[in-house]
């Protein structure tokens, strides 16, 4: 008899400590339902890490991260429900925790360290579990863990995690586009030997998200001019330089992608033999409105469109211009490019609000790239976290407040790393750039000098065969079009709508002088 009421004791005694947990929990409950947050977030806190029973302890985590999510602290509840999600399936808000992880990530539009750990997560294991979550959560994380499959090359892995993306979903036209990037990939497997039916997919992709109209998709306005981008990229490729031009030309005028677009144009049109639309592209792209924009291989273009004229002066004159704008740049970067740059230090440099170390361009190219946008604004949110817990009375000195100001700090400190090699690996592409167009200018400036010799020599009078030619107006694309002869002046309803005519300063070939005579 009394080793049986030895046993029951034994059995019994953990009770007064669970029920300590239940009611600490329910207490912290109570005041999550009424909205008072202040108070139920310290109760959670404490449940969670003090709690013996594994469900409580599971439940009370999952609800510290809605606390932090309902206060307006995104980053701190995404770390809370990253703790809960590295655990592991056998938690018991795990799946709970995966959807407020993607809610987070929404939220932030965090593209780095959210897509990143989804992906660690998403394993073979949890597959099964994880297709039971909403379906526009798991179309969100199939769009998320796309993106990390495409930045690491597993391009067919990123196809099938984009192709399921469902068209309802509102992540739908960004995975499209995506999608299309992918497909259109040099390095996709399968190319060149199915070139074709790939290409047809990324064209069909491309189009499929310029169809999409509504508020309904998220940043649709940005995703179908970058859709625009890969539709003239894909056709460029293809050799197909008519259709390119019309897909950058679709590009709306000074919107974000616009200069980019009015480049690239340039070499479609260049390749299409209109060296007068590849010049008024140009001279777009080179007017003060884009005084600040980093594009050196437009001056080559520039230089390579007048070479292939024989127009040797404006070689020389084009050449000269880009000297004067770039040849500074690339001395004033010599001491930002080195292996021995440290990661913050490089990110600090194009995280500033205005830097005068940096050439602007450079630094307005850098500092405009997505990811590195992403991560400031993220940045931002942990600074407003941080501030905004340390002004909270009720918080102030308890374990709650120095454990998530300490993983803030720890947010910060990653965030700052992944800035700053994406920082110096852009200032390292800026200092190439410029190496590699430098080169270029002076190629193009040799074999300039080598043809006038050619043309000396051969007795060539280049200046009487330009005499002798005519400029002509340019044909009008319409009857609502008027002609307007540039004079120096950048009117902004007529950027990006310039067009030039050249005289050919090179000698007609015997052949083309027959053909000249008989008409």
């Amino acid at each position: 008899m009394s080793r049986l009421l030895a046993l029951v004791a034994v059995a019994l005694a953990p009770l007064p400590a669970l029920a300590q947990d239940v009611g600490a929990y329910n207490r912290a409950l109570a005041a999550f339902n009424a909205g008072d947050l202040d108070t139920a977030a310290p109760l959670f806190f404490e449940t969670s890490e003090g709690a013996s029973d594994p469900e409580t302890k599971g439940k009370a985590e999952y609800y510290l991260a809605q606390t932090f999510s309902k206060k307006g602290l995104p980053v701190s509840a995404f770390v809370t429900y990253a703790a809960i999600v590295k655990a592991g399936p056998k938690h018991p808000s795990y799946l709970k925790a995966v959807e407020g992880l993607v809610d987070m990530q929404q939220q932030l539009d965090e593209q780095n360290l959210i897509p990143s750990l989804l992906n660690q997560a998403y394993t073979e294991e949890v597959r099964d579990q994880w297709v039971t979550l909403p379906r526009e959560v798991l179309a969100r994380i199939n769009y998320l863990v796309g993106t990390i499959s495409h930045r690491r090359g597993r391009l067919e892995e990123a196809r099938s995690l984009l192709e399921a993306v469902p068209p309802d979903s509102r992540i739908y036209a960004k995975a499209q586009y995506l999608l299309g990037i992918v497909l259109a990939d040099p390095r996709f497997p399968g190319r060149p030997s199915e070139k074709d039916t790939l290409d047809k997919a990324a064209l069909a992709a491309f189009q499929t998200v310029l169809r999409q109209r509504g508020e309904r998709q998220i940043e649709l306005k940005e995703t179908r001019e970058l859709a625009m981008l890969g539709l003239g990229r894909l056709h460029y490729g293809r050799g197909e330089y008519k259709e390119a031009s019309d897909a950058y030309e679709l590009v709306p005028r000074y919107s974000r992608y616009w200069d980019q677009a009015l480049f690239e144009n340039g070499f479609a049109r260049f390749q299409n033999e209109d060296f007068g639309g590849a010049l008024g592209s140009l001279q777009a792209l080179h007017a003060p409105q884009f005084a600040g924009a980093f594009q050196p291989e437009s001056w080559i273009l520039k230089a390579t469109v007048y070479y292939y004229s024989c127009l040797f002066d404006e070689v020389k004159t084009t050449l000269a211009a880009y000297d004067e704008v770039y040849g500074p740049m690339a001395k004033q970067l010599q001491p930002f490019t080195g292996e021995d740059m440290e990661l913050i230090p490089a990110f600090n440099l194009v995280s500033a609000s205005e830097n005068r170390r940096l050439p602007r361009p450079v630094y307005l190219w850098i500092r405009n790239n997505e990811r590195i946008r992403e991560v400031m604004r993220v940045l931002a949110n942990v600074d407003d976290e941080k501030r905004t817990i340390a002004g909270m009375s009720s918080w102030k000195g308890t374990p709650l407040a120095t454990q998530t100001m300490a993983s803030l700090e720890d947010v910060r400190k990653t965030l700052l790393q992944v800035g700053g090699t994406l920082a110096k690996s852009r200032l390292r592409e800026a200092a190439d750039n410029l190496r590699t167009f430098s080169d270029q200018a002076e190629i193009i400036r040799v074999q300039t000098a080598l043809d006038q010799k050619d043309l000396l020599q051969a007795g060539v009078d280049q200046k009487a065969l330009l005499t002798r030619q005519s400029l002509y107006r340019p044909a009008m694309p319409g009857a609502a079009w008027n002609y307007w002869k540039f004079q120096g002046e950048f009117w902004i309803d007529e950027i990006g709508y310039y067009q030039y005519t050249l005289k050919r300063g090179c000698p007609a070939k015997p052949s083309q002088e027959r053909s000249e005579v008989t008409k």
